[in-house]
């Protein structure tokens, strides 16, 4: 079945999402397509993002939104997100989610997240990604948001692929959500 993503929020919150996107121009589109949807839900949309594409997201959104609107986006170092202790560590990192989204959860303000999820290359043992996206899904299931892990579709070896696809319960293919028949329920 084929959803949008504000189909699929209407109905629920807690939607994990794989986005293996093909180019930059795509990606980009794409996310800021997520930030439009989440600024006119009135959501705050957390980016974990690099400093390249930040520094370029906030330029397009400082032509496109007012203040207040603008205030509803924040973004998160990716390389402070991932490699907080040094190296790629799933249980930092869920601490570290769980303290960035702490002020929205105690004052019970809608957010959804985006998460940018890059390597120069994948040499972590793959083990630790499908930890962390085991995390991510039960995060997403606990706290009742969207996320969405983007990464790079040239960069996913095939054991990579596979393991994404059995970690989240829906794939992001370009305008359409569909849900992935591989997912396995953490």
């Amino acid at each position: 079945m084929e959803y949008t993503m504000n189909e699929l929020l209407e109905t629920q919150r807690n939607v994990h999402v794989l986005y293996a996107y093909n180019g930059a121009e795509n990606y980009l589109q794409q996310l800021l397509n997520y930030i439009e949807e989440g600024v006119a839900a009135g959501d705050h949309v957390l980016i974990v993002e690099n400093e390249r594409v930040t520094k370029k997201l906030e330029a397009l959104l400082a032509k496109t939104y007012n203040e207040t609107q603008r205030s509803q986006v924040h973004f998160v170092n990716s390389l402070q997100f991932y490699w907080s202790t040094g190296s790629y560590h799933p249980p930092a990192i869920h601490q570290y989610f769980t303290k960035t989204v702490e002020p929205f959860i105690k004052s019970n303000q809608a957010f959804r997240s985006w998460a940018h999820v890059e390597w120069e290359s994948v040499k972590e043992p793959l083990f630790l990604i499908e930890d962390f996206e085991k995390m991510a899904d039960r995060a997403v299931n606990e706290y009742a948001f969207p996320l969405v892990c983007a990464y790079e579709k040239q960069r996913m070896p095939r054991h990579l692929t596979e393991s994404l696809m059995r970690t989240h319960p829906y794939v992001l293919l370009e305008d359409d959500l569909v849900a992935s028949n591989q997912y396995q329920s953490t």
